[in-house]
């Protein structure tokens, strides 16, 4: 199969052209390594949907990590309007993305969706993801530029971070 040029999503390497970034993702593999959060921010077609397709590759192949890889592309604009179906959304899109290579999660987040009203009950049923998983998961999130106006993303996000403080703290397995 030849090569070609791709300008329209996620570049493969053995279909596409592409420059070689094994030293970008050996650098991210220490940040997550060293139990840091961290954004990757460039205007589009700058290859960040590809350095997340190739870094959840990579760390796949570790069995001690659960890699969870979701996008707020084509979701649409009404789960920004409430933490109740913004909380749902979230934790159905973790369920199908977990349901393709671990199906007792999945069920386990599946059950959960009706109790995850806000965000403090959103939080609550990723750490017993994380307890249930007995694994470190790193989460990759994408098109977040399709809520960067929200404030209830916003909010999200400061619910994350405070989870990855608590964890510092002994507070929280985040």
């Amino acid at each position: 199969m030849s090569k070609e040029f791709n300008i329209t999503g996620t570049c493969i390497p053995e279909m596409h052209y592409m420059v070689n970034i094994s030293e970008k993702l050996r650098h991210i593999i220490e940040l997550i390594e060293k139990k840091k959060y961290f954004t990757i921010n460039k205007p589009r077609q700058y290859g960040k949907t590809t350095t997340q397709y190739l870094l959840e590759k990579e760390l796949k192949k570790r069995e001690d990590y659960l890699v969870i890889r979701i996008s707020f592309e084509g979701i649409g604009d009404d789960v920004f309007k409430e933490e109740t179906s913004f909380s749902k959304c979230f934790i159905e899109m973790l369920a199908q993305d977990i349901d393709l290579f671990d199906n007792n999660l999945s069920q386990f987040l599946s059950s959960k969706i009706e109790m995850a009203t806000d965000l403090k009950s959103t939080s609550q049923i990723i750490t017993q993801l994380i307890i249930k998983s007995g694994k470190k998961i790193v989460l990759m999130i994408d098109e977040v530029d399709k809520s960067s106006n929200n404030q209830l993303f916003l909010s999200f996000l400061g619910t994350l971070r405070t989870k990855y403080l608590l964890r510092n703290e002994g507070k929280d397995f985040t």
